[in-house]
Parts: C-alpha cells; structure tokens; sequence
C-alpha cells in the first residue's frame, strides 16, 4: 500500500526552540471517531499513567484520561501535552491530524497512532521529519518497522503478526485443523494480523483455502460471510474482523450457517479485548484467541506492579488490554530517553530511546525487552482461549507462553519482501524457532509442559 507524504518538513531550529525554552512538547496521537473511537481515553489513560507513575504527572480526572494532566517534568525539562490526535482509523485524517500535532503545535515527539494505515502514514510522514521523535502507541501494522523503518521511529510492542505467533500451531494441534479460511479487515493491520495466524499454521503444515476482505467499518457483513466456505469445507476460520465489526460479523455468520462452534472459530486479539468478553465471548466460550503481547492473568511481581501503577492512576481502565498498556510503555520509554539525555530533542532524543525496556508482561532474558536493529521490539507473546467462569462470565485465560518473538518470523519476513497484503504472505511450509516447544500456561502460570 503507497501513502503518499504530505507537508513540509519543519526545520531544526524550530524543533529545537521548546527545548531551549525548558518545555518539550509532547503529542498523543489516538482516535476518537471510527471503529476504535474508544481508544481516546485507553491510549492517552495509558501514556499518562506512565507519566505520572515516572515523570511527576499529576492526572486531572482519574475517570477521564483525555481530560489531561500537570507537572511532567524529566530530564530536567517541562514535558507538556501539546494536543490529542482524533482520528478515526483512517489515513486522510491522519494525514491532517498529524500535521495540525506536528507542525501547527509544533510537537517535538509524537506518541502514536493507534492503527495501521495512520502508523503507515506516520512512518513515511516522519522520513522527511527527521528531527521529529515517532513512538507507536499501538498500531499493528508491519510496514512501519520493516519495510518502511526510518530512524526516528520507535516501537516497544509486536506487531500484528507478533501477536499471532503460535495461533497457527494451536489450531493444527489442539483443534486437529488442516484446511481453515480467513476473513480479514481490508487494511494494513487485518493483512498484518492475519498474515501471523497463516505464517504459522502453513509452516506446521496447514492449508488456507480462502480468504476473504471486508472494508473497515462495513456495517453488512452479508456478502462477505457468503464469500467463505461453508462449514463442511474447512476445519475453521481465522477471524481478523475488529473494532465494531467483530460482533456484526460474526452475528452474519450464524444467519447464514447456523449456531457458531467454538471449536472452528479462532479469533485474532478482537475476540477477547475491548468490551468483546461481554458481547463476542459468551457465543463463542472455548474458542481460541491470538495475543496482543499481554498476559491476562499472569501471576508475575511485573504483571502485578503495573496493573497495580494503572490501578492508582486510572482505575477504570483494563490493564491488560493492549491499548492501554503499549501507550504506557511507549510513554514510559520516553521518559528514560529525556531523563538519560538531559531533556534535550531531535537526534540526541533518538539516540537516547532505549533500546531494551523491562515490560509488565516480558519474562524471557529476564524480563528485558529488546528492539531489534529497526528499532521494533521483540515480544513474548502469549496465545489466549475464551474460558466460563464459576460466576458464568466467559474472560480471556491465558493458555501458552511463546518467548522473543522477533518481527521476522525467523526470517519469513523480510525489509525487501512485500508488507502484508491481501496475497502476502503466500503459504509455506516452514520451521520456526517457536515451533513444538510453546509452553502451557496454567492459573496464570508458565509451566514446563509444551503444547501438544
């Protein structure tokens, strides 16, 4: 996918004004229309909580993270939060919120976007923007590391197809699956996401029949659940369907093939987060799920310190969910780049970032996350199933533990190969690191047992 570059690049001297002036002028690029509208306060809750938590931040209302905070201060510097992105998942409007950010209020580093068309956009945007520092919030598309990776873009979370490690291996061994099909949002993430569940269910051995690509925000999903195969065709579907698509789409899907089996549905993260516990898990109790670098209930000292940090802050606010804590840890890498750097912005900014973090949710090489030579991290990632409860509420258990997943899938992926796309990637067998030796997780546990 081509996203064009618009704007003009804004100078150094003017970049560097604020920082003489003892104020670095800090971005949060999120949405607030469109199919993840609800990320306004997840995102800026979870940047702020880290703000707070190490910058002296001071929250303006606990139950409102958009309503802003006070008093950041790092690096010796005044850290003030210049403006909220409003998009609405889409690049035209990325394209003039970023720039109203970047050069109307003159941000000097952006935390952000949300999602995948805008991350591409962003990350072309910050190529002709060299001084200005980028660090995704959430946004799950590959290109922006791979691909298209300039220097000034920082990204301490998987990205979708990182989330996605492991889910095809589940789905071959545990659900016996050999032929499923996909249906996928039309757009950089749903490519990205789905391209992780085919990487790794073809490299074990299975087949992708079909696959299928609804346009974001589609309202009737009729059509394109026609577009699949019938049940009696394929072991299962991949279900890359988002936002506020995921419930309509799945609710076509029962109109046109009768009551969903849990054990032919394997859902990407939009299964078990945002609200999807209440309105999509209860019809699809057993199911599987893919990841999103978060370990619902893991019993770790780290797990338990950050939920309790965003507890203080922002009690309302799920913790575990991504959007929330991928901003937090965003946030929170900025702060030791400023306290490391003196406050000081552009080249210096980036060359303080950090380059290994120690996350809530990362237990492998001691609970150190490291970014690989573009600057991505390099995440445990953690496969989820839909479990009912005692009290008959259905939540997100975590079920496996699959350690350093790298952006490459071992070198499936590649600078020089195509970002994922309605074709790409093509189904191959292949062996990954990762492959027969995932571990099970119990009661929120890593056990010494594998996946079998």
């Amino acid at each position: 996918m081509l996203v064009a570059v618009v704007g003009l690049t804004v100078t150094a001297s003017v970049s560097f004004a604020g920082a003489k002036a003892g104020v670095v002028k800090v971005a949060i690029m999120t949405d607030c229309k469109g199919a993840f509208s609800f990320g306004y306060d997840y995102d800026s809750g979870g940047a702020q909580a880290a703000f707070a938590q190490y910058a002296h931040g001071k929250v303006k209302n606990k139950n409102k993270p958009s309503a802003g905070m006070t008093g950041i201060t790092a690096g010796g510097k005044q850290i003030k939060i210049v403006g909220y992105g409003c998009g609405n998942d889409t690049v035209p409007l990325a394209v003039t919120e970023t720039k109203r950010l970047m050069e109307k209020l003159n941000a000097d580093v952006m935390v952000g976007p949300l999602s995948g068309d805008e991350a591409v956009y962003v990350a072309n945007y910050a190529k002709a923007h060299p001084n200005k520092t980028f660090i995704i919030g959430t946004a799950g598309s590959q290109d922006p590391t791979l691909q298209i990776a300039p220097k000034n873009v920082f990204r301490y979370h998987g990205d979708g197809a990182m989330w996605n490690a492991g889910a095809g291996e589940i789905a071959y061994k545990k659900l016996k699956w050999r032929k499923a099909a996909i249906i996928m949002d039309d757009y950089s993430f749903g490519w990205t996401s789905a391209a992780g569940f085919i990487a790794d269910f073809c490299a074990i051995g299975g087949e992708i029949t079909k696959r299928v690509f609804p346009p974001l925000n589609t309202t009737d999903y009729a059509p394109f659940v026609r577009q699949l195969p019938p049940p009696n065709q394929v072991d299962g579907y991949f279900w890359v369907v988002g936002g506020s698509g995921t419930a309509p789409s799945l609710k076509a899907f029962e109109q046109a093939y009768g009551k969903l089996d849990p054990k032919k549905l394997y859902g990407n993260l939009f299964f078990a987060f945002l609200g999807a516990d209440k309105v999509v898990a209860p019809k699809v109790a057993g199911a599987y799920v893919g990841g999103f670098g978060t370990a619902p209930g893991l019993k770790t000292k780290a797990a338990n310190a950050y939920r309790a940090i965003m507890k203080k802050y922002y009690p309302k606010l799920p913790p575990d969910d991504g959007f929330v804590y991928n901003y937090y840890n965003a946030a929170w890498a900025l702060v030791q780049a400023l306290n490391k750097d003196g406050g000081a912005i552009g080249s210096k900014l980036q060359a303080a970032m950090p380059r290994s973090i120690k996350p809530a949710f990362q237990v492998s090489n001691g609970g150190v996350l490291h970014l690989d030579s573009n600057r991505q991290g390099i995440q445990d990632q953690y496969p989820l199933q839909l479990v009912k409860g005692a009290n008959g509420a259905v939540a997100a258990n975590v079920v496996g533990f699959v350690p350093d997943v790298d952006q490459s899938f071992h070198g499936l992926f590649k600078r020089s190969s195509p970002p994922p796309g309605r074709t790409q990637p093509k189904c191959v067998k292949a062996k990954l690191p990762w492959q027969g030796k995932i571990k099970v997780v119990k009661n929120g546990v890593i056990t010494k047992q594998t996946i079998k």
